[in-house]
């Protein structure tokens, strides 16, 4: 039991660090201009925030931190999420799929955590045994 929950943190942990890389990758694709130089920035700061982030909540110090640092992770995925529709919309990265798909990616990922958070929260309120 323990080795499943211990592949499903690996497995989250990689996933988030596979997003920030295609993040990065995005990110270089993003022209030089005003608008390419800020979002370009922006979308690298918000779109590696989660993996980060995630590494400081598995060692959290409590339940209550552990709590705070996962809606860190959903917080900036969320930004990261508006960031990648004004890329798209603006048209800063050649590639219409590979945006296609960090969006799926960072939705799907959005959604992992609104649950995480919801779990977490509902085993806080749990009596501990003693």
């Amino acid at each position: 039991m323990n080795e499943n929950k211990d592949k499903r943190k690996f497995d989250l942990e990689e996933r988030l660090i596979k997003f920030s890389v295609m993040i990065i990758k995005i990110a270089e694709e993003m022209p030089n201009t005003k608008a390419g130089n800020h979002l370009s920035g922006q979308i690298i700061r918000s779109g590696t925030s989660p993996a980060l982030n995630y590494g400081e909540a598995e060692s959290g110090e409590s339940r209550k931190d552990f709590i705070h640092k996962i809606k860190i992770v959903l917080k900036e995925l969320r930004e990261t999420f508006i960031c990648l529709k004004i890329v798209y919309r603006a048209k800063l990265c050649k590639s219409e799929d590979k945006i296609q798909s960090v969006l799926q990616e960072n939705n799907e990922l959005i959604s992992i955590f609104v649950k995480s958070i919801e779990t977490a929260q509902k085993n806080s309120k749990k009596p501990t045994s003693s």
